[in-house]
């Protein structure tokens, strides 16, 4: 047994008063993040050397006394938002991420996080407790086992309200299997395994795409009306109302894109005791503008993220293959390599073996022996 932090999400339905007190708080904790962020960029420039986390939180009282609507709001949320700008500047400066910057109320991600102390956050029947909040409603859809850590309540562009709640679980490893698979990510198939197996790209946001064009020409419209009649966007009743309509389109997309990504990552994890994947520039990828979108669409990044965290859980192997490493070139049968093939080419004959070979089969089986070609050598 391995103690793991695992997230339990949950939609929140808080009545008027508490939906008043969520957007109090958020507004409160973006207050503190920008006033305390631009302190740290302040002194960086004079003296070279930022703050740290423990001297603005000693800075925080006085704050509170100076901004009396402070101590109106959960505590531990406006500590946390300190945490996390302190964290910010720690991945910075270990060059994970980029500078931190303001945050603004138009933002997408509006939320604040709580730490659980003397038992404040707790599940009461179909009721979830929280600081200064209160029990609020929530669709309480699995249990939460483990001890809980904290929990995070976010309200999405949707107008939907959700909670986030981090606990730490025993978690069993898997028994082996005696099984390891390659997988080839792709646009038209998703992944193709080394066993031949390929799993259909759902192309949720393709399928979607008519849709989500019409909605967002009506928000548009209703947009450049607001400008005429000199209402600001955040007083057009209709452009608000039509916005949320259409990240509620994108809010559903992105949720049957996890879904699937969940389900398959874990299938593949259950099923297989080392798991062999290429390790893509995703990134770097999304440059191609004729391909940015199908990209963007299949999420690799995502994927290959679950399958990781997955296998650690669960006592398993990932091992990424070289992004150079040439699987879509080379036989899996005899190993020659030939030249270069552009995209469309999909089936090939092999000069040296004469073997007949799917382009995307091939390259998930000499994924899958590159793979445990380099977990021999580790």
């Amino acid at each position: 047994m391995k103690l793991v932090r695992k997230a339990y999400k949950f939609r929140m339905y808080p009545n008027q008063k508490q939906k008043v007190f969520i957007a109090k708080t958020i507004g409160c904790s973006r207050f503190v993040f920008n006033h305390f962020l631009g302190q740290w960029n302040d002194t960086y420039k004079q003296t070279g050397k930022g703050l740290t986390y423990n001297s603005c939180s000693a800075e925080l009282p006085k704050l509170k006394k100076e901004f009396v609507w402070l101590k109106e709001v959960d505590s531990i949320a406006l500590q946390s938002t300190l945490k996390n700008l302190a964290d910010s500047f720690t991945r910075f400066f270990k060059k994970q991420t980029s500078a931190p910057r303001f945050k603004c109320k138009k933002n997408r991600v509006q939320s604040y996080t709580t730490k659980e102390t003397n038992e404040n956050i707790a599940i009461v029947g179909n009721k979830i407790k929280l600081p200064k909040l209160g029990l609020v409603r929530f669709a309480k859809s699995r249990e939460v086992k483990g001890r809980i850590l904290n929990a995070t309540v976010r309200r999405n562009p949707s107008g939907k309200y959700f909670v986030s709640v981090l606990a730490e679980v025993e978690v069993k490893p898997l028994e082996k299997t005696g099984a390891s698979v390659g997988v080839d990510l792709g646009i038209t198939d998703f992944a193709i395994l080394s066993d031949g197996r390929k799993v259909d790209n759902n192309k949720f946001t393709a399928e979607m795409e008519q849709r989500l064009k019409r909605e967002q020409r009506k928000l548009s419209r209703r947009a450049l009306n607001a400008k005429k009649n000199g209402v600001d966007l955040f007083e057009a009743k209709n452009y608000q109302k039509q916005k949320r309509k259409v990240a509620r389109l994108h809010e559903r997309v992105a949720n049957q894109r996890d879904d699937f990504l969940n389900k398959l990552s874990t299938a593949i994890i259950k099923n297989h005791d080392c798991v062999c994947i290429e390790d893509l520039n995703a990134k770097g990828m999304l440059r191609n503008h004729k391909l940015a979108k199908s990209i963007s669409d299949v999420s690799w990044s995502s994927f290959v993220t679950k399958l990781t965290y997955k296998a650690k859980w669960y006592g398993r192997a990932v091992i990424k293959v070289g992004r150079w490493y040439p699987s879509s070139q080379t036989c899996s049968t005899c190993g020659h390599k030939g030249g270069k093939k552009s995209l469309d080419v999909r089936m090939w004959i092999c000069q040296m073996c004469h073997t007949h070979h799917d382009r995307d089969i091939n390259a998930s089986v000499n994924i899958l022996t590159e793979g445990l070609r380099l977990q021999a050598l580790a």
